[in-house]
């Protein structure tokens, strides 16, 4: 009975060749379109994922003033000592990175490059997980000196040197001549777009004598060891800045503690959120398919009406009927979904590559696409098979 309702269909579709792939078109574009974007959208998420584990595990990021609203410019900015405190007091903690910085242009025989301008030490390279390819880190003489000494990241390097071997050459920050003694191996980007690797890492104290004039610090990077509880070293660090800046328990912090996995989670939410109401409205062009196959399904018994009376006259059940027309619907809808899937296999490849994304195949979004599609079928399907097989077989002879 399947094997015959399934030979019946093909043969009906064939007939009407050109609106039956109109038909298929709309179930296809709207099984790509559901696929493509959860695709696109796992893929942003992958790629949040991994910009912000590339910024270090098991990372807190100390910073003065409040994270949102107002209080953030006028905070009291961190010194070296609160570093130091850190590193001494708290326990758990791997490494701590001091870091004040500032925006100059790079200069370097006729090219320049506006760039930022970390003042730090090599605690730094550890808490980031940031790796030297070319030259060395700073030595602990040039870090107690304040020495002119720099390391430059990639992006920095291609834009003033070129192809030019840049360890050794000198630079010039501001109004200060710089070595290059390293090179930062390359990263990409961060979150929220931001180049790692355009940066130029200096001492601190030769930031804070050379360039800012004050012993400032604006951020404080502490590596957790991977054994340890960030939320607990959290709390630590937050009672010892407290204790350091004397507010007494009526009062707000005036700094904030952020953990990295935080910003992970809140930037992955927001990607999981975004995609699903992508797919949501992808997925109301299935719904638009399904009305199209309602439709031409209904045409299809239209024109088939004295067909169906002679069958129905010869001895077919209704159900035999039904049957009939509903595999029809199915085979439009099926049809429909195998080639929106081929399709977005192919687009989603080229897309993620063009936004230089991770692609990541995902079996279940397929097989729920493909599941949605046939369910299309077998929903619009349905009424044009009842009226078909409901047909009152004199009057469907007598139907001109």
């Amino acid at each position: 009975m399947l094997w015959s309702a399934i030979v019946l269909a093909l043969g009906a579709i064939k007939r009407n060749l050109m609106r039956s792939l109109l038909t298929v078109l709309g179930i296809e574009i709207g099984v790509a379109a559901v696929i493509i974007l959860v695709t696109i959208g796992n893929g942003t998420t992958a790629q949040v994922q991994k910009q912000i584990a590339s910024m270090g595990s098991n990372l807190l990021m100390v910073s003065p003033g409040k994270r949102m609203g107002p209080g953030r410019s006028t905070a009291t900015p961190f010194k070296a000592q609160d570093a130091q405190a850190i590193a001494a007091e708290i326990s758990s903690v791997s490494a701590v990175a001091p870091i004040a910085s500032q925006a100059l242009t790079a200069v370097y025989g006729n090219e320049n490059w506006s760039t930022s301008v970390v003042g730090t030490d090599n605690n730094y390279l550890y808490a980031t997980n940031r790796a030297i390819s070319e030259g060395r880190p700073f030595s602990e003489s040039e870090m107690r000196a304040g020495a002119a000494v720099c390391i430059i990241g990639e992006t920095v390097r291609k834009n003033l040197f070129g192809g030019e071997d840049a360890v050794g050459k000198n630079i010039r920050l501001g109004k200060i001549s710089f070595e290059v003694i390293g090179i930062l191996q390359a990263k990409g980007q961060a979150g929220m777009g931001m180049d790692q690797d355009d940066t130029v890492i200096i001492p601190l104290r030769t930031l804070q004598r050379r360039i800012t004039g004050n012993q400032d610090i604006n951020l404080i990077m502490v590596a957790v060891q991977d054994s340890a509880s960030t939320s607990r070293v959290q709390r630590d660090i937050e009672w010892l800045m407290r204790e350091r800046r004397h507010i007494t328990a009526a009062k707000e912090d005036d700094f904030t503690v952020m953990d990295t996995k935080e910003i992970a989670e809140t930037l992955t939410s927001t990607t999981k959120m975004l995609t699903s109401l992508l797919a949501a409205v992808a997925a109301v062009s299935l719904l638009v398919g399904g009305i199209g196959i309602m439709n031409i399904m209904l045409v299809s018994v239209t024109e088939r009406t004295r067909e169906i009376g002679t069958r129905l006259a010869i001895g077919a059940l209704e159900r035999e009927v039904l049957f009939q027309f509903l595999v029809e619907a199915v085979i439009l809808s099926s049809f429909g979904g195998i080639c929106g899937i081929a399709v977005a296999l192919a687009a989603s490849a080229w897309l993620a590559g063009l936004m230089k994304i991770p692609y990541v195949f995902s079996f279940g979004i397929i097989a729920l696409s493909f599941l949605f599609s046939v369910a299309v079928g077998v929903i619009f399907g349905y009424f044009p098979a009842l009226k078909a097989a409901r047909m009152n077989p004199i009057e469907a002879l007598r139907y001109e």
